[in-house]
């Protein structure tokens, strides 16, 4: 769901902490309802699962239902992702912003901005990835899921199929691309304890480069995030995802590497989303 550098963005240097059309924002807690003990293992396993489906597909060049069903107060749907006036965020843990709205809005945002960082460089370095995990992940599963996460994003022979090195950096040369760009956010479900948010985005991933053998690509998905108001925050619980809606592609010619590795460096990417 991003890794490798810590700077005020995700995906390459010269980060810019944008705004963009709203869609995501709150807060929402109350008691995050902990995971029977036998059906947690089987949980994080999924989550680990979901997070690394894209960057395997990729590297192999082979080419969720809401979880909380309790009532909704709001009406859950296709409501346009508009400005509301609503202060986005009151602050960040590390490069990830925090301290969203105790609300549908809040709820929305976080989901997005927390698909953005999952989604990142940093991911694939173990310092990031593990401040990352712990600063989106309610703490009952933060644990599990960042030891489990340790395991698969520190694995020798997938990094070795992506072209990174061990410690999940880019070869002298290449520039490592990872970045999710949300396009929009659907709210499933509503309370103010829990929430259940899909995020709709496109995916880019690859070695931008005279001499990368793995391309940057893109690629469309849905995650789900199952939300818990904890602490005065909104947390992940569990994610889940699914391709597409995929659109139809342009008859556009694709960039020569080193302006596609130009571009990654010259444009930063988004801190906040909706």
């Amino acid at each position: 769901m991003s890794p490798g550098d810590e700077h005020d963005g995700y995906g390459g240097s010269g980060q810019t902490r944008t705004r963009l059309p709203e869609g995501n924002t709150g807060d929402v807690h109350g008691g995050a309802r902990r995971p029977a003990r036998g059906s947690r293992s089987l949980l994080t396993a999924v989550g680990v699962v979901v997070l690394l489906v894209a960057a395997i597909a990729f590297a192999n060049r082979g080419g969720g239902d809401p979880a909380d069903s309790s009532p909704s107060s709001g009406t859950p749907g296709t409501s346009a992702t508009a400005p509301t006036g609503t202060r986005p965020v009151t602050g960040t843990d590390g490069t990830v912003p925090t301290g969203y709205a105790h609300d549908e809005q809040g709820a929305q945002s976080a989901a997005a901005n927390y698909a953005t960082a999952l989604g990142s460089t940093d991911m694939y370095q173990k310092g990031p990835r593990e401040a990352l995990v712990r600063a989106v992940y309610a703490p009952e599963v933060a644990e599990n899921r960042a030891a489990d996460l340790d395991k698969a994003y520190g694995d020798k022979a997938l990094l070795g199929r992506m072209g990174l090195q061990e410690n999940g950096t880019a070869p002298q040369g290449l520039t490592f691309v990872a970045r999710t760009i949300p396009v929009g956010t659907k709210l499933e479900t509503y309370t103010p304890e829990r929430a259940t948010v899909s995020v709709w985005h496109s995916y880019l991933f690859g070695l931008a480069g005279q001499e990368s053998k793995n391309p940057v690509s893109e690629a469309w998905y849905t995650k789900t995030y199952e939300l818990s108001w904890t602490d005065g925050d909104w947390k992940i619980l569990d994610v889940r995802q699914k391709d597409g809606p995929v659109p139809v592609g342009r008859d556009q010619r694709a960039s020569a590497s080193q302006d596609m590795a130009d571009a990654v460096e010259q444009f930063g990417g988004f801190t906040y989303a909706r």
